[in-house]
């Protein structure tokens, strides 16, 4: 029986991996238990059953300090981000079988683009999600109600991009009264997705007293923003009553809140410098209706002004004009009256006539009832035309001292005057210039004057 050691039978299982089939090949995995011990790195390639989560393989890798510092910075240069549990990466290995340590990978190459990949495949999947959930575009379709000066804060505290955001809003030149409150959360690392909706709720318990909700998040690497890449916290953005002002990280950082979010600004910076200019849009609006307003009532002065002008002018004739159709009117009222009395009592002065001539010739034969008939038809008479002639006096005698009252002479006689230039009234003093001669009118006489 062939007796093997155990250095002979790792030799043997060596010449069996080792071989240009497990030399330099791409293989994708998830990384775990990630660790940087004497400048080597140590992981664990895994992959999963994409429904259940199972791990279906494992081995153990390591990438060797040789190589390790470029390959990290190279990584991190293009995704931002640093070798961590949980990433899903494509990296070019070798199957090395140490005689003392056994066999393991080693890894001389990273792909970042497969990484990048990654991350864009699961917020697609995100997206995807929200949108046939129908929720995608709700917080995205609210508008600010303006002006938007009362805002709900919700970063970390003490942290520079909530200080740039307060400095940047207190230091502007339009003296805008914000009103502003910080919504204390964590904004890295795995509580952040737990954090930051807490703080949405409890903004959403007072969302009466704010028009928006500001998240924002300094700069940072990449991997610090790995937070936001949840799918309950995008869906809390999404279907937040208030609109929801999202600046998260630096102009090249990306997340799925982007997305989402009613408002998407680069910094957080920028969401001060996008509230400043709403709130200076709004200052602009009210100066322009301020002078749209100036400019109507302006103009409608200026039509009063002159109708006022026009009045001025036709005033001094005014009266005169009514006196005299007054005098035509009573002419009228008058000959009319002498018509209408002489076509009413001639019927009964010739009646009276005839009654004489009969009672003259044929005295005899008038009887005393008929003679007081007569009497009496004559009294009624001369008394009826008396009291319509007195009426008709009475009125023209009141409209007489109507007419006299409101005509320009009884004005000047309780110590008005009237001043004039060229024939018209004068009524302001900037309407003449020194050297300008001027007529006033008194109650008596005239005064003609020169400007000084």
């Amino acid at each position: 029986m062939e007796t093997l050691t155990l250095l002979q039978l790792n030799q043997r299982i060596a010449r069996l991996v080792v071989t240009p089939e497990t030399q330099n090949v791409w293989v994708t995995a998830e990384l775990s238990d990630v660790a940087v011990r004497s400048g080597h790195c140590y992981m664990e390639l895994l992959q999963k059953d994409e429904s259940t989560g199972r791990t279906l393989a494992k081995a153990r890798a390591a990438i060797w300090a040789s190589a390790f510092p470029a390959i990290r910075s190279g990584f991190y240069a293009a995704t931002g981000r640093d070798f961590t549990t949980g990433l899903k990466v494509m990296v070019r290995l070798s199957v090395s079988m140490h005689p003392v340590y056994g066999m393991s990978l080693v890894i001389n190459a990273v792909n970042p683009d497969y990484t990048m990949g990654d991350l864009i495949r699961r917020r697609n999947e995100m997206i995807a999600r929200l949108k046939s959930e129908g929720i995608f575009d709700m917080n995205r379709s609210l508008v600010p109600e303006e002006p938007v000066l009362r805002v709900a804060v919700i970063s970390a505290s003490g942290a520079a991009g909530y200080g740039d955001f307060m400095n940047q809003l207190s230091t502007s030149p339009l003296r805008l009264r914000f009103v502003t409150r910080l919504f204390p959360a964590v904004m890295q690392g795995e509580r952040t997705p737990c954090s930051v909706m807490e703080a949405l709720a409890a903004v959403e318990r007072e969302q009466h007293d704010w028009d928006i909700v500001v998240i924002i998040r300094g700069g940072g690497a990449t991997s610090d923003l790995l937070g936001f890449e949840d799918y309950d916290l995008a869906a809390a953005v999404a279907q937040f009553p208030l609109p929801v002002m999202v600046g998260i990280g630096h102009e090249r950082d990306v997340t799925i809140l982007d997305y989402v979010a009613c408002i998407r600004v680069k910094t957080p910076t920028a969401a001060a410098e996008w509230l400043l200019a709403k709130g200076k849009e709004c200052i602009d609006r009210l100066d322009s209706l301020g002078r749209d307003i100036a400019l109507a009532v302006s103009g409608y002065l200026s039509g009063c002004k002159e109708q006022l002008g026009t009045i001025e002018g036709r005033l001094p004739s005014l009266p005169l004009a009514m006196l005299t159709r007054a005098n035509a009117r009573t002419d009228r009222y008058a000959l009319a009256l002498q018509q209408l009395s002489s076509r009413a009592i001639s019927p009964h002065v010739s009646a009276l006539d005839r009654l004489t001539l009969a009672l003259s010739q044929s005295a005899s034969a008038v009887t005393a009832p008929r003679r007081l008939y007569l009497e009496k038809l004559g009294a009624t008479l001369s008394t009826a035309c008396m009291s319509a002639l007195s009426t008709r006096r009475n009125r023209l005698d009141a409209m007489g001292q109507l007419l006299d009252a409101l005509s320009p002479e009884a004005t000047l006689r309780r110590g008005y005057s009237i001043t004039r230039v060229d024939g018209h009234a004068l009524t302001d003093a900037s309407q003449v210039s020194p050297g300008v001669v001027i007529r006033t009118t008194l109650a008596r006489g005239e005064i003609i004057s020169t400007v000084k």
